[in-house]
């Protein structure tokens, strides 16, 4: 079963999927705006992990670990990355 997260922030969701498509799409996958999401199938490919639309219980948490590790370290490494900018600049509330 997915697991859905809820953001406290109202439209917090749709920027975040957002982020996560322009994070991933910089990091070389194919990325569709409308369904950044599906980038974990990308992913998966590319670590050999056999990630399938529905049915992936037979999947270790070893290898779903591997998705996600990659698509959310790639966007905590961003966030840092705009953190440190920002700090960089001398402006630490923007």
């Amino acid at each position: 079963m997915a697991r859905r997260r809820k953001y406290a922030v109202p439209g917090a969701e749709q920027g975040m999927a957002a982020f996560k498509a322009e994070v991933m799409k910089r990091e070389g996958y194919q990325v569709d705006p409308n369904r950044p999401d599906n980038v974990k199938f990308e992913v998966a490919k590319e670590l050999g992990v056999p990630l399938k639309p529905n049915g992936n219980g037979n999947l270790t948490t070893e290898e779903a670990g591997h998705i996600g590790g990659r698509i959310g370290g790639s966007m905590v490494k961003e966030l840092i990355r705009l953190a440190q900018d920002q700090l960089a600049k001398g402006d630490p509330n923007h």
